[in-house]
């Protein structure tokens, strides 16, 4: 009979299979099952420090990428910001693919492995352009090169370059899925301390992520500018090398998840057996037997049992057993025609995140406007900062990160305890009221930086002199500038802990890649709305996004984008109140 107890499930009748784990030190093994318990904490230094110098090394190498393309190889604006934008689309698409063939097929440790040493070679071939003067077009007078006087690049070089930013593109699409995914693989989640080290693992992540992003675009990109390009390469580079190192030095107490199989197929199959058994009916109460429910292989790793649910009711037909589908071991006989219910209730989790995927794309809209315009009011700001230090336009994004890097520790350790006490919930707040916070903080950003935007202008036309720089400290940004930072914080490692907590737990990696594809389609959502207020504003003389800033209206751009995003925050309540929750955990 279907769902008999004691009958172990087919391996080709699993949609998202139950994994095995390597055994290779004794002292973290469980001697009755015969598996590796999790190390938790004690596997997280080498592989979040493995993350770390590559996020030290790949952030190093990009973050003056636009000035080495334009100094070194003379490309004009345009050329540069093609390839540099082409080379970022690529690399956050390259997570998509890189996360598929983790799950499907070569599991996490050895996807990141790949990856590292991908990333490797693509940093050691841009070093060597830096380093060997025949990978590049001769130096270039900055007079010359102003005026387009010097001698271009050739295919050779372009090439070499391209290659550098392919194995570089590879290397992320095999980090950035896995690394978050495999360290939660460390934490055994059916005990609270996993669960808790667990939930701090996400902050403790993003603020090693942003003092890197700092460390890039202070001291890295003061070396590459004011010292030596390949000195400035060099050095990520070796951090590179650190980090494949680091990360093999805790191979012994990892667990390793085997992947069997392409999940895709898996979720075609609850589709397929569905639809081919459309005409029969459901029965009103779960007869044991009616539906296909072996038991779950016991794992340490806290594989949920999920029960089934009428919510997506027409998707229970694919677990509905019909006639002789069941072998007498318990096995069905056509995956295709037989899913069981873990099946199927993996498959609905699914369809509940696409909304919240959705909703986030453009949720993200305020932190693209943050990265471009910002930088462009800057520039018209009084950039004196005491009597002697004048700060590079650029560089105002640090005050973004110096918030995240202070915020977050403060909200792991004194806010979430507090928070947990009051409601009682892991966590403090849910992970959707955590993104949701995050959300009202990038509408109350555009809102903000749409005053002080009125205020700069209005003081660069009265008082402005002849460059057009209004007599208004650089330092007015900052309000907009901390709110971002506070919208990342909730949003962003919200986002991270949703996906890893609430996907099917075979497909962390897939999931972990919806961040990176959700920031280069809210890249492109943000340009299709810069492109569109151009030009609908434009037809009347005057866009509201002119050349000079001074002449432009920015601040009523940005209330557009907080008014599409307050209209995208109604839609993620709506989607969020709908939400069922995979395993949420109370506390007593």
């Amino acid at each position: 009979m279907a769902g008999k107890k004691g009958k172990k499930r087919s391996e080709t009748c699993n949609c998202f299979p139950l994994s095995d784990e390597e055994n290779v030190t004794s002292d973290l093994m469980d001697t009755t099952l015969n598996q590796r318990r999790p190390a938790g904490w004690r596997a997280i230094p080498f592989v979040l420090g493995n993350e770390t110098f590559e996020r030290l090394a790949s952030y190093g190498l990009m973050a003056n990428f636009m000035v080495y393309l334009q100094r070194e190889y003379h490309m004009n604006q345009v050329e540069a910001a093609t390839i540099l934008n082409g080379w970022s689309a690529a690399s956050n698409f390259a997570p998509v693919i890189g996360a598929y063939v983790s799950d499907a097929f070569m599991g996490k440790f050895w996807t990141i492995v790949l990856g590292s040493f991908s990333s490797l070679l693509g940093m050691m071939i841009m070093t060597l352009t830096a380093l060997l003067p025949p990978l590049r077009p001769p130096p270039c007078a900055d007079e010359d090169l102003q005026q387009g006087q010097c001698i271009p690049y050739n295919g050779a070089q372009l090439g070499v370059l391209m290659v550098s930013l392919c194995w570089l593109s590879i290397g992320t699409g095999g980090i950035k899925p896995c690394s978050i995914p495999f360290s939660v693989d460390q934490f055994d989640l059916t005990t609270e301390e996993g669960r808790k080290g667990n939930s701090s693992f996400y902050n403790l992540y993003y603020t090693t992520q942003t003092i890197v992003l700092l460390i890039t675009q202070t001291v890295v990109v003061y070396i590459q500018n004011d010292i030596s390009w390949a000195l400035g390469f060099g050095i990520p580079t070796l951090c590179m090398i650190f980090a494949i190192v680091l990360f093999f030095v805790g191979t012994r107490i990892y667990v390793y998840i085997k992947p069997k199989g392409s999940v895709v197929a898996g979720v075609a199959q609850v589709f397929v057996a569905a639809y081919k058994k459309r005409r029969f009916y459901i029965p009103v109460d779960g007869v044991d037997g009616q539906f296909y429910d072996p038991p779950l292989t016991t794992s340490l790793l806290c594989v949920r049992e999920l029960h089934l649910t009428t919510q997506y009711r027409f998707l229970n037909k694919a677990a509905l057993v019909i006639d002789d589908e069941v072998n007498p071991d318990g096995s069905c006989k056509n995956p295709w025609m037989l899913c069981t219910i873990q099946q199927v209730e993996d498959v609905k989790c699914l369809l509940n995140i696409i909304p919240i995927w959705v909703t986030s794309i453009l949720g993200f809209l305020a932190m693209n406007q943050q990265g471009t315009f910002t930088v462009s009011q800057a520039l018209k700001m009084d950039l004196q900062f005491g009597s002697k230090i004048k700060i590079p336009a650029g560089s105002v994004g640090v005050i973004t990160l110096i918030a995240i890097a202070v915020w977050l520790p403060f909200y792991d350790r004194v806010l979430v305890p507090a928070l947990e006490k009051i409601t009682k919930l892991e966590g403090g707040i849910t992970v959707l009221q955590r993104i949701g916070v995050g959300n009202l903080f990038s509408i109350l950003t555009m809102l903000v930086s749409g005053f002080i935007e009125t205020k700069r202008r209005n003081s660069a036309i009265s008082h402005g002199g002849p460059d057009g720089v209004a007599p208004m400290s650089v330092m007015w940004l900052t309000p907009q500038l901390i709110l971002i930072g506070f919208a990342e914080i909730f949003s962003i490692v919200g986002l991270i802990e949703f996906y890893n907590k609430q996907f099917p737990e075979h497909m962390r990696s897939i999931g972990n890649s919806l961040i990176y594809l959700t920031f280069s389609l809210a890249s492109y959502a943000s340009n299709w709305i810069i492109t569109i207020v151009n030009d609908v504003t434009g037809r009347s003389g005057s866009s509201w996004l002119s050349g000079d800033i001074n002449t432009s209206k920015l601040d009523k751009f940005y209330f557009v984008i907080a008014g599409i995003s307050l209209l995208d925050f109604v839609v993620f309540m709506f989607c969020a109140r709908r939400y069922h929750y995979r395993g949420s955990v109370r506390i007593n």
